[in-house]
């Protein structure tokens, strides 16, 4: 430990000038982030609010998910497990038992965090595709048990979720008031992500992804830290999938699927893998995709597939990454 502090100065020293100018400007960044929440704020007058709230949702999901892969180095394949296991235990939870949604939605994430818990402990000492292969094959697991128990309704789902009164006070029937409480628990979400990047705890994540046997050689406990990771990025995507099953007043099969474990992929991957705004911007993109080709004639998952292909040619650390390469200054 001690080695660490000393050497985090001189690091520091050897950065670039405009690596440097970049980290000594926060006013610039902070006046950035004020301006995209007035957005999201004016956002529902002027696109549908339900729309909104299900691209916030996917959002956090895949920022949960970048928070894993894309600072831990660890490519998980049964991310929906978390995600569809919050909104199944979201939806009963408020439907059968009354709870408040908020109240119901913490149970889903504590749910999500101690299945996180099993899969990490089960999954974390394998590497590369093999650590991809089990979250999958423990991902099937949760989905099967999804289609047999007999609370969560079989292949119809939790249906008629009422939405409820948020601490037992607001009313989340409007649109309005619903997309207003999910842009608050996407800030929440996002905001806790963003000063885990940026924390120790962070720095020692990103040091595991880029040389793990060096980390371990400095006296980290590796496992400990990508469990703990692991935790935390699953219990945000079963934070996600919470919100999601109260603001569509429904959980079903779809939360739970491979698939949906391989969509947090592509909005990552297009974004922009290890960057705090690509999942973002690549979730929205995937979202109003499925929107908009719904009301088509196409084949919605084979021109997302097209487009993506498309975007990791041209661009190929995701759009946002890419956006930030080109701005970085040379020198």
């Amino acid at each position: 430990m001690a080695t660490h502090s000393h050497t985090a100065p001189s690091q520091a020293d050897a950065l670039p000038a405009g690596a440097q100018a970049r980290r000594g400007s926060p006013a610039l960044k902070w006046a950035a982030l004020a301006a995209l929440l007035l957005v999201a704020l004016a956002a529902p007058f002027q696109l549908y609010p339900v729309f909104l709230a299900k691209a916030l949702c996917f959002a956090l999901f895949a920022c949960a998910f970048n928070l894993l892969i894309g600072y831990v180095g660890l490519l998980s394949f049964g991310h929906a497990a978390f995600f569809g296991a919050a909104a199944y235990v979201t939806a009963h939870a408020v439907k059968v038992w009354g709870l408040t949604p908020e109240l119901g939605i913490l149970l889903g994430v504590a749910v999500a965090a101690l299945l996180g818990l099993a899969f990490g402990y089960l999954a974390i000492r394998r590497q590369g595709i093999y650590f991809a292969m089990v979250t999958l094959a423990l991902s099937q697991m949760v989905f099967f048990l999804a289609l047999q128990l007999p609370f969560t309704g079989g292949e119809d789902g939790i249906q008629a979720v009422p939405r409820g009164h948020l601490f037992g006070l607001v009313d989340l029937g409007d649109n309005l008031t619903m997309y207003y409480f999910v842009l608050a628990v996407f800030v929440a979400g996002f905001l806790l992500i963003y000063r885990t990047i940026h924390s120790p705890f962070g720095q020692v994540l990103k040091a595991i992804r880029e040389n793990e046997p060096r980390a371990v050689s400095l006296g980290y406990k590796v496992e400990q830290y990508k469990l703990a990771a692991f935790v935390m990025s699953a219990a945000l995507a079963g934070l996600a999938g919470g919100t999601k099953a109260i603001v569509f007043q429904l959980a079903s099969l779809t939360d739970i699927t491979w698939q949906m474990s391989g969509e947090v992929v592509l909005m990552t991957l297009l974004g922009g893998l290890g960057t705090i705004f690509g999942p973002v911007v690549g979730a929205f993109l995937v979202v109003t995709l499925q929107n908009y080709l719904a009301g088509t004639q196409l084949p919605v998952t084979v021109v997302t597939g097209v487009i993506f292909v498309v975007c990791v040619l041209l661009f190929r650390r995701g759009i946002v990454g890419e956006i930030a390469a080109r701005l970085k200054p040379r020198g």
